[in-house]
């Protein structure tokens, strides 16, 4: 927006404020031009009635310094900060252009929670090397993270931003005392109790976050600030799966991690957290963050189209292999967040049934209930008495299922076909009279239904085009530039992909379990993508002088110096428009995943 003489911002020695892109409490921040370097930067200007202020002054150059020590493509950098001596006291940073977390969720109500969950993992890295260098950030949450759209790369930007409160490890606090500093409703219970705080309050408060994106609401809710900090201090609070069914019990598990009471029953580090949201989203084929952000940015309800199709054979699959190595709470938590996907799937259904069953007839067999495959009902032999053990079978009551399950847990409170597998007592009194003595026929398997032996043509794509390909672990052939056609039966299938022998040091191989639907009659194959894990590349700059820096526009790295950065890579090799400062020299920078380019100062 254009700025009129009357909101006319104070004139800056070495910066062009050009227009409003920020207000808060005690700053406002404007897109700026750096007159001496000729880019564009984000400037903060503390509002005047807290010029003068201290605490506030303190709270900058706390700012400053601390953000100083961070170079991590996941924070925005900061790049100069006001003198004692100027008028106005401001700070220069990076200019992100996107909105903010907070903005998106407002937009975007239904986030799909893997996608949450990317950000949770790009946001831990960046926390991890924050922690790394002593700051905790003590204030994250989706107003302090901008996102920017990268369309040449196809990938999204995740930038934490406002250090403003960020504490330094065993350096002295520049709060009053008393005073609590940060959001109430994503505040650690310590942070606002005022006792010690580390690097585990940032893990409280990057799970309140997640679980926002994946349920679309926060946690701790209440009319006013009070009533929200006081349910923060209980820490009750409903888990994300009842929140919105369809986030599931595994997700619950890892934020309950997160969120915890006590900090010693939090996830100790964060870089642990985001390895365990890494490692759900790999089970579910999804590796590359910053790339299913895009995905999702750029068309929400084409995402949405195929996201679930692909997430609900996913959940089988792995359902499946859960049965096979008895871990019936995992399959059950699959088939849970399944059928909550697809309430009217009778086949679904029919999965989830048998295994409920399955587990029933266990436990029955456990409890002494079950003799070699048969039952003695005691009662007299008559054929009146065999009728009402008809009817008994008929109207045998829910089949239980282990309470750790919580199988089919209210996906919907409406959507769901009447199907009862609630947990019922062995010992509860029967409400029919015995019947006759009668042998029931031995149990029969317990196996879960599988599809129907059909085949269908699919095309196999790849990111690199020269990785291998295997599927269910047979022989491996390269992709190729068209990629693979083959002919598969209906059902789950693992695809690995690996790097082509000539191009082990770019990437790390990965595996997808992807489910081969039946033709839906337009006799179209099925299309499925991987992609490798592609190493970072790093860029490493020789022969800089005093003062000089290398900047690299369109993925807003900054070299300062002889100094090196490292370059998350969603292909084999970029190459990036680059001018060194000051000279003003341009030259096209060449990066490979997993090498280090060398850049010599141009003469």
């Amino acid at each position: 927006m254009s700025i009129t003489p009357a909101a006319a911002p104070p004139e800056l020695v070495k910066f062009e404020l050009l227009d409003e892109i920020g207000h808060g409490g005690m700053a406002t921040v404007y897109r700026a031009r750096d007159v001496r370097l000729g880019r564009e930067v984000a400037v903060k200007l503390i509002h005047p009635h807290l010029r003068e202020n201290k605490e506030v002054a303190a709270r900058f150059i706390a700012e400053a310094r601390a953000v100083a020590k961070l170079r991590h493509p996941g924070i925005v950098e900061v790049y100069d900060v006001s003198d004692a001596e100027d008028k106005e006291r401001y700070l220069v940073a990076q200019l992100v252009r996107g909105p903010s977390l907070r903005k998106l969720i407002l937009e975007h109500p239904q986030i799909p929670p893997e996608v949450g969950a990317c950000f949770g993992v790009l946001l831990s890295d960046a926390l991890a090397h924050a922690h790394d260098a002593g700051i905790v950030h003590r204030d994250v949450k989706p107003e302090n993270v901008l996102v920017e759209v990268d369309d040449a790369h196809g990938e999204a930007l995740v930038k934490l931003t406002d250090f403003g409160i960020a504490k330094v490890l065993d350096a002295q606090s520049v709060t009053s005392t008393g005073q609590v500093l940060g959001s109430p409703a994503h505040m650690a219970p310590e942070q606002i109790e005022g006792g010690e705080v580390d690097v585990r309050a940032d893990v409280f408060s990057l799970g309140v976050l997640v679980y926002e994106c994946m349920a679309g609401r926060l946690p701790f809710e209440g009319k006013n600030p009070a009533q929200v900090l006081k349910k923060v201090l209980e820490c009750h609070f409903p888990p994300p799966d009842k929140a919105r069914p369809t986030v599931g019990t595994r997700w619950s598990a890892i934020l309950r991690g997160a969120i915890a009471r006590e900090p010693a029953d939090r996830y100790p580090t964060i870089r642990q957290f985001g390895e365990a949201m890494r490692s759900e989203l790999a089970e579910l084929g999804i590796e590359d963050a910053r790339t299913e952000i895009y995905r999702y940015l750029s068309d929400p309800d084409g995402y949405a189209q195929a996201f679930v199709p692909a997430l609900v054979a996913s959940l089988i699959a792995r359902a499946q292999r859960s049965q096979k190595s008895k871990d019936v709470p995992g399959a059950a938590a699959d088939l849970n967040r399944a059928v909550a996907y697809r309430p009217d799937d009778g086949d679904l259904l029919r999965q989830v049934n048998a295994l409920a069953q399955g587990q029933w007839r266990r436990q029955a067999l456990n409890r002494g209930l079950w003799a070699m495959g048969a039952v003695v009902i005691l009662a007299a032999a008559t054929p009146l008495g065999v009728r009402a053990w008809k009817r008994r079978i008929t109207h045998q009551p829910p089949v239980p299922v282990p309470a750790s399950a919580d199988l089919v847990a209210n996906p919907t409170s409406s959507a769901l076909p009447p199907v009862s597998v609630s947990l019922v007592s062995s010992t509860s009194p029967s409400a029919h009279p015995p019947g006759p003595v009668v042998k029931v026929p031995p149990l029969r398997p317990f196996t879960i239904e599988s599809p129907k032996d059909k085949e269908r043509k699919v095309v196999i794509t790849s990111s690199p085009n020269t990785a291998y390909l295997s599927i269910d672990r047979g022989p491996a052939g390269e992709v190729g530039m068209s990629g693979q056609t083959r002919v598969l039966t209906v059902g789950p299938h693992i695809f690995d992909f690996m790097p082509s022998p000539d191009s082990k040091t770019c990437c790390d191989s990965k595996s997808y379990s992807w489910k081969v639907e039946p033709d839906d009659g337009s006799g179209k194959p099925q299309v499925f993508h991987g992609r490798l894990g592609f190493h970072d590349a790093t860029v490493r700059v020789a022969g800089a002088p005093a003062g000089g820096q290398t900047e690299c526009g369109i993925r807003r790295l900054t070299v300062v110096g002889n100094g090196s950065v490292k370059v998350q890579m969603a292909n084999p090799t970029e190459s990036l428009p680059c001018r060194h400062v000051p000279g003003d020299k341009s030259q096209t920078v060449v990066l490979s995943a997993g090498t280090e380019t060398v850049v010599a100062w141009p003469p």
